[in-house]
C-alpha cells in the first residue's frame, strides 16, 4: 500500500509501518512489523458501513465481557475505509480433527452465553445499534440480504414462506461470522475477532453460520461428506429454513450463474427437514455437487 508519496492516514496516529497485505474477498490486512497491531482495509460490499459497524460493535461487545481486539484508530482515506486493531495473542480454532471440531463447538457455546443475552426492544438489522428504519421482521431481514435477481428465481416464494417461522424467535445480538479462524484461544482466554458482519436477529443465525462454514470448509479441503462430524454440532440450535437461506446467500455472492444451480427441490428439502443431522448431510451432498460444477469456495 505505499509508493504514492502520500502519507497514509494511520501514520498520524503513530501506527505502522505495516508489512505485506493479505487479500481476502472483502478486506485486505497487514500486520505491523513489530507485531503490535494489524491494519484492515475494507473492500467490496459497503466498505465504510462495515468499518463503522465493526468499530461500534466491538465497543459494545467489550461491555458484555467478551474479549475483543481494541480499536487503535479508524477512518477513511484515499486508500479506502480502514481500521487498525491491537493484535490479540492466541491460536485460531481448528477444524482439522474431530477433537478440534469438538473444542471449537465448545468455544462457540461458551461465547454465545455472553453474546446472545436477551435484550429488550432489540429489532432485526445490521450491527448492534438499532436505527429508526430497522423495523422489519427477522425473515424479511434475511431476504433483504439476497440480491434482487433472486426475487425472480423459482425458489423465492418457497424460501420466503419457510423463513417466516423464525419471526417467533427472540432477537439477540449476533457476531455474524463465528467461524473457527475468528476465535483465538490464549490459554484459558478466548478472544473473538472480525465483527464487521455483526447484526441483530435470532441466535440460530450465528449457529447456522458456524455449521455452514464447517461443512463447506471441510468439503473444500477434500474431506468426504461421510467423514464430516455433523453429530458434534447437534449441540447448536437448528433451523432448516435458515440453513437453506445460508446456502443461497453463499451462492448469491459467488459467480452470477451459481445461484441458478440450486433448484426449488433443493430448497424445499433443506427448509422442510426437521432433523439436524439429515439436513446437514443433505447440505454436504448438495455442496459436493456445487463444487463439482465449479462453484468457488
Amino acid at each position: 500500500m505505499g509508493g504514492t508519496g502520500v502519507a497514509e492516514p494511520w501514520t498520524e496516529h503513530g501506527l505502522g509501518p505495516f508489512g505485506p497485505a493479505v487479500h481476502k474477498s472483502y478486506s485486505r490486512t497487514q500486520h505491523a512489523t513489530d507485531g503490535s497491531a494489524f491494519l484492515k482495509v475494507y473492500v467490496g460490499i459497503d466498505p465504510d458501513g462495515r468499518r463503522r459497524r465493526e468499530v461500534a460493535t466491538i465497543e459494545r461487545a467489550a461491555l458484555r465481557e467478551i474479549s475483543v481486539p481494541p480499536v487503535l484508530a479508524s477512518g477513511v482515506g484515499e486508500g479506502g475505509s480502514w481500521t487498525v486493531f491491537r493484535t490479540m495473542t492466541g491460536t485460531p480454532c481448528s477444524i482439522g480433527t474431530r477433537e478440534a471440531v469438538e473444542r471449537y463447538i465448545g468455544h462457540v457455546v461458551a461465547v454465545s452465553g455472553r453474546l446472545h443475552r436477551p435484550a429488550a426492544g432489540v429489532t432485526p438489522g445490521s450491527g448492534w445499534g438499532a436505527r429508526r428504519v430497522d423495523l422489519c421482521s427477522s425473515h424479511q431481514f434475511l431476504l433483504d440480504q439476497l440480491s434482487s435477481r433472486c426475487h425472480r428465481l423459482p425458489w423465492w416464494s418457497v424460501l420466503s414462506a419457510a423463513l417466516q417461522t423464525i419471526d417467533a424467535h427472540p432477537v439477540v445480538h449476533l457476531h455474524g461470522d463465528l467461524k473457527a479462524e475468528h476465535l483465538l484461544v490464549d490459554g484459558n482466554r478466548l478472544h473473538v475477532v472480525d465483527w464487521e458482519a455483526s447484526a441483530r436477529g435470532p441466535a440460530v443465525l450465528d449457529y447456522t453460520d458456524v455449521v455452514f462454514h464447517l461443512i463447506r470448509d471441510l468439503l473444500y479441503e477434500d474431506v468426504p461428506p461421510g467423514r464430516i462430524p455433523v453429530d458434534l454440532v447437534t449441540r447448536l440450535p437448528f433451523s432448516g429454513p435458515v440453513l437453506a437461506w445460508r446456502l443461497l446467500l453463499w451462492l448469491d455472492r459467488r459467480r452470477p450463474q451459481d445461484i441458478r444451480l440450486v433448484t426449488v427441490h433443493d430448497v424445499c428439502r433443506l427448509a422442510a427437514d426437521k432433523q439436524d443431522i439429515s439436513a446437514y448431510q443433505l447440505l454436504a451432498h448438495t455442496m459436493v455437487r456445487l463444487r463439482a460444477a465449479g462453484v468457488p469456495r
